[in-house]
């Protein structure tokens, strides 16, 4: 039973996480991107940081690491990477910008590596982050003449907001403060949420109530607050403990699928031959990147 409900899971999050670059897209339609952003992190922080007072005894951080770890998460996992991607998902579609975001974990490996220097990559691995890098650069699909093109930039902006999440992840990890994660998760969200309030104040967008009020911006972000962040990480966090870093990263793949599905259905969004192709090459990249961890967890699922 434990092994279906863990499926049941790992799909309910792909659906969550695959349709909230669809969500995106929707409420872009209608809001400034990185206000969008912050706004979807005022109401997610929020209710993180009340199931984080209910579940943890203490959900303040009291350590110097502690705040550094919720720093990093701050500037790196929620404003970086929700700013860039916000910003690069005006002109790209819901499904090319999952699976610019599927980079991550190939990213991830890739820091990881190069801040731990004597854990260098082996050479398979280093073909497999080049190969991942090369989906990018086949959906990017870079002409020197057209180096600045609207949606060259936008797919060049959402692999930044893939790059700053994994460089993020894996300097929370380096750092290894003694705190819990529903705390760093509430405390980033509340953080990220007031840089990007800055941001989007610099870059003067306009507030427009109006636009607030449409159904279809009040829906988007609904849905991203509280399914897609709020509800989807406590998924995340509990797939994590069962499953292993390795199978829960598999929903970086199951997501742009849903995405793919979803934009279609509901935006008449298509998915064109580069993007088909990047998402090949990035899932190629995973395997050989991570093929050590597959084979282990492999062997554990048959045991």
């Amino acid at each position: 039973m434990s092994q279906y409900r863990s499926i049941g899971l790992f799909l309910a999050l792909a659906v969550a996480w695959g349709s909230a670059f669809v969500a995106i897209d929707a409420g872009l339609e209608h809001l400034p991107p990185v206000l969008f952003a912050a706004v979807r992190y005022d109401v997610a922080g929020l209710i993180m940081l009340a199931y984080a007072a209910y579940v943890v005894d203490d959900p303040f951080p009291r350590s110097r690491g502690a705040w550094l770890t919720v720093a990093v998460g701050a500037v790196l996992l929620i404003a970086a990477y929700h700013a860039f991607l916000f910003v690069g998902q005006q002109h790209t579609t819901a499904a090319a910008a999952a699976v610019l975001v599927s980079l991550s974990p190939v990213l991830t490996t890739g820091f990881a590596r190069l801040l731990v220097p004597e854990d260098a990559l082996s050479p398979i691995g280093v073909i497999g982050v080049a190969v991942g890098l090369l989906g990018v650069a086949v959906m990017a699909q870079p002409d020197p003449s057209e180096l600045f093109a609207t949606d060259t930039v936008a797919n060049l902006l959402v692999f930044c907001a893939a790059a700053a999440f994994a460089l993020g992840s894996v300097l929370t990890r380096r750092i290894d403060a003694e705190l819990r994660i529903e705390t760093m998760e509430a405390w980033s969200m509340i953080g990220g949420a007031a840089l990007l309030h800055l941001v989007s104040l610099g870059l003067g967008e306009p507030i427009e109530p109006s636009a607030w009020l449409h159904p279809e911006a009040l829906g988007a972000i609904v849905y991203l607050s509280v399914v897609a962040s709020a509800i989807g990480f406590l998924v995340y966090f509990d797939l994590l403990e069962r499953l292993g870093a390795v199978e829960i990263n598999m929903v970086s793949y199951v997501a742009p699928v849903v995405a793919a599905v979803v934009g279609w259905l509901y935006l008449g969004q298509s998915v064109d031959g580069p993007t088909a192709i990047g998402f090949g090459c990035i899932f190629v990249g995973f395997v050989l990147v991570k093929r050590r961890a597959i084979r282990r967890a492999l062997r554990s699922a048959q045991r």
